[in-house]
């Protein structure tokens, strides 16, 4: 049952083969059973109330295609009933009184939530060593990271504990860790999913998107998740693009005459070659399917860590300033005055990473660093947006190259050295900071005893409101091979 897709899953609940509340109770189990640490907060009864009500949905006739399938969020989503952490310390036994717009969303929907699943504290790393609660661990491999910061989403897809997770990508986290576990993710064009009750990181970077085993699950979920949101002042309208669409409606569309950008950049020094093998095997692939490969050219990629390193935490510097031990959350219980209590607060509620971030915004925010860091650092990005309309305009329809230069690497390999855990970044941030849609989907996997079992993503990057094409393009991979089928033992 848990090997199935989301499509599957709801011909079956339509079907009556399976109720809601049996598929919520085997999930349930099976997180229950689990020791990947993939989830901070269950509660079977809040579970078992959501699939009872889905049954009746079904029973009546008034079900959609996603009522009764379970779902887990991403802890960095405001949840009414569960707990909402964001994988810190500082929000350790925090309920919201209300649920983020994305979670409304599939609640109306008819969706189960499972559960709230594992993340680096307030979406702050690669790999998903940075929670306050342990890291969690690659079901593929539990020596290695699972990827991050959505780490516990894609390991939740990739161990089938969840048909579905909600997930947040800031420079790169649902891609990345998708790639690590050997899912499917997509970031949407940036502003098409509402940010409401998400827990900010870099408000001009973060987007909600979804992990699952396949683009049409994908493509199913983002049917939901799409749609202006007027209590979310960075969310798209209608008139600017943000449509309403199907997204499953070009998925069975021919890739005849496809162009595909291939970024020289993408393919330089640091590329491992188990990485590489992988990603123009599939690319091979793509050329049966009626694709052409075109070498295009996006130069300013070098200069995106650099960049986003200075826009992330200064937003992070700005919006984590809340959390000062005054309105919520934890607060130190000694302290002798006010300014105390700012500093012992923030000291014990926030990881080193999160510390690392805020001193570095503050710095850079500073009078006197601003024109010469943040300034600079905003033109630069609007040159690396410009290389990318620059490869669309006439050369290719989408470009593709790794997620990442590595397969995942081991547990603790690169805690002590922020660095090397930025630099596994250097081919997603860019299409973040220019905030086009990108999706990984399984590819392969790395060579050597060691990582013969660790998954290779490609990385799919199309234009603005785009993801239909982004969709249709990984399916169409996805009828043609099983990468995405693949599971761990024991799964």
């Amino acid at each position: 049952m848990h090997n199935k897709t989301i499509k599957a899953l709801s011909a079956l609940l339509h079907a009556k083969q399976v109720s809601a509340t049996e598929l919520t109770r085997h999930y349930l189990s099976r997180i229950d059973a689990s020791g990947h640490n993939a989830f901070l907060h269950v509660d079977h009864e809040l579970s078992l109330a959501q699939a009872a009500a889905a049954d009746a949905r079904l029973a009546e006739g008034s079900a959609g295609p996603l009522t009764g399938i379970p779902i887990a969020h991403k802890d960095i989503f405001v949840t009414r009933g569960w707990r909402t952490t964001a994988g810190s310390k500082m929000l350790a036994n925090y309920v919201s009184p209300f649920d983020a717009t994305v979670v409304e969303r599939f609640n109306n929907a008819g969706m189960v939530t499972l559960g709230k699943v594992n993340l680096d504290e307030f979406a702050m790393g690669s790999s998903n060593e940075n929670s306050a609660f342990a890291p969690v661990n690659n079901p593929w491999d539990r020596n290695a990271v699972p990827g991050g910061s959505s780490g516990g989403s894609a390991a939740a897809i990739a161990a089938r504990l969840a048909p579905a997770a909600t997930a947040t990508d800031t420079g790169g986290s649902i891609r990345q860790p998708a790639a690590f576990c050997g899912v499917t993710g997509i970031k949407p064009t940036y502003g098409r999913v509402s940010r409401f009750g998400m827990i900010a990181f870099a408000s001009s970077l973060d987007q909600g998107g979804p992990i699952a085993q396949t683009a049409e699950d994908c493509a199913l979920l983002l049917n939901e998740m799409v749609g202006h949101d007027v209590r979310d002042s960075t969310s798209l309208t209608p008139e600017q693009g943000n449509l309403h669409e199907d997204f499953t409606r070009e998925l069975n569309q021919p890739l005849t005459g496809l162009r595909i950008g291939v970024p020289s950049e993408y393919f330089g020094e640091g590329l491992a070659s188990d990485v590489e093998a992988a990603v123009r095997a599939a690319l091979d692939q793509f050329v049966k399917l009626g694709a052409t490969l075109v070498d295009i050219s996006l130069p300013k990629t070098a200069l995106s860590i650099p960049t986003y390193y200075i826009i992330a935490p200064a937003e992070a510097s700005s919006n984590l300033s809340r959390f000062d031990g005054v309105r919520y959350g934890h607060r130190a219980g000694e302290y002798k005055d006010l300014q105390d209590m700012y500093r012992k607060t923030r000291a014990e509620g926030f990881g080193r990473e999160v510390q690392r971030r805020i001193m570095v915004g503050t710095y850079v925010l500073c009078h006197g660093y601003y024109d010469a860091y943040y300034v600079q650092a905003q033109k630069i990005r609007r040159l690396i947006a410009d290389d990318f309309q620059a490869a669309f305009a006439g050369k290719c329809d989408v470009i593709m190259g790794p997620v990442a230069p590595t397969v995942a690497w081991d547990l603790g390999d690169k805690a002590n050295d922020p660095v090397a855990n930025y630099l596994a970044d250097i081919y997603t941030l860019s299409t973040s900071l220019a905030g086009l849609p990108g999706m990984s989907i399984p590819c392969g996997f790395g060579a050597g005893e060691k990582n013969a079992k660790r998954p290779v993503g490609l990385q799919i990057i199309g234009n603005y409101f785009a993801e239909s094409k982004l969709l249709n393009i990984a399916h169409q991979y996805q009828l043609a091979t099983d990468w995405h089928q693949r599971a761990p033992e024991n799964s």
